[in-house]
């Protein structure tokens, strides 16, 4: 079993982010959090996530934490915003970059998909991540650092990458979690490769989500972690930085999700019916815990 952080009593946290409004399914994540945090006499924190400084918005934040307040989700103070913690995550890209365990990549989303294109029409299928999207292309990992260091300083756009090759080299012990969510359970070990050379840091954001939320848990002492299973297929990934910067491994409990009609996940890209207009239709929150199968 990977290392723990050992904690009494145990810390779960709700993560929202404020890029629209909270809907049915974070309803059922945030009170499946609160149930468990309740059961285990444990601490409830609430974190912001608001790396995204294009889609988050102030006005959203607003309405989140109206709606868990009409909800009875009781979190400790002070809540913590990713975008008041931005040193945190610049600190963690260092070290790896003084490991050599990024890289900085140069191509856009339309050179991504033009090449992806090209070798795909040779016959060859693209590999792909878990989320569907393509891998990134192997070059930049091979440009050598001076003329990366100079269309750096010339104001070249790019991001920073995860060497996902020279990442595993250095784990030397098996990327193990313990899984007592919906799905899996037990210890597991999978496999974070398939995410390919993924990006940590974006040029119009300080951090990506998946360095920053595993500095957050860690400074924060999360013990507990529970997230839809959407989420599942991230955690070998999140268990590798965890392991290259020194991290504790929390325990994960991935919770099923909420689907419409069509069996598609509620989404707040897709407009889905938001918590402040099923209150405003009267609902109170024992009929949105009933709505979500919850006791």
């Amino acid at each position: 079993m990977p290392d723990r952080l050992i904690a009494t009593p145990p810390v779960f946290r709700f993560a929202p982010s404020p890029n629209g409004h909270l809907h049915l399914g974070h309803a059922l994540s945030a009170l499946i959090n609160q149930d468990m945090a309740r059961a285990a006499h444990g601490r409830l924190l609430l974190r912001i996530e608001d790396i995204d400084t294009v889609r988050c918005r102030p006005e959203f934040e607003v309405a989140i934490l109206e709606d868990l307040a009409w909800l009875g989700f009781a979190f400790e103070t002070p809540v913590r915003r990713q975008s008041e913690h931005t040193a945190d995550y610049q600190a963690a890209l260092g070290a790896l970059k003084a490991r050599g365990l990024v890289y900085p990549a140069f191509m856009s989303r339309s050179e991504i998909r033009a090449h992806v294109a090209a070798a795909e029409a040779k016959g060859s299928p693209w590999p792909r991540d878990p989320d569907g999207s393509p891998l990134y292309p192997p070059m930049d990992r091979d440009i050598d650092p001076a003329e990366a260091a100079k269309r750096i300083e010339r104001g070249d756009r790019h991001v920073w990458r995860l060497d996902m090759a020279q990442a595993i080299a250095q784990v030397t012990t098996p990327l193990a979690f313990e899984e007592t969510g919906d799905g899996e359970k037990g210890s597991l070990i999978l496999d974070p490769t398939v995410w390919g050379d993924v990006m940590l840091w974006r040029w119009d954001a300080p951090s990506s989500y998946h360095l920053s939320v595993v500095v957050d848990d860690a400074l924060q002492g999360v013990t507990h972690v529970v997230r839809g299973l959407d989420l599942f297929a991230a955690t070998p990934l999140h268990r590798l930085l965890q392991t290259l910067l020194g991290l504790p491994a929390p325990i994960y409990h991935h919770h099923r999700l909420l689907t419409d009609n069509l069996g598609r996940k509620l989404s707040k890209s897709e407009g889905d019916t938001g918590l402040s207009e099923l209150r405003a239709s009267g609902l109170s929150p024992v009929d949105i815990r009933r709505r979500i199968s919850l006791a």
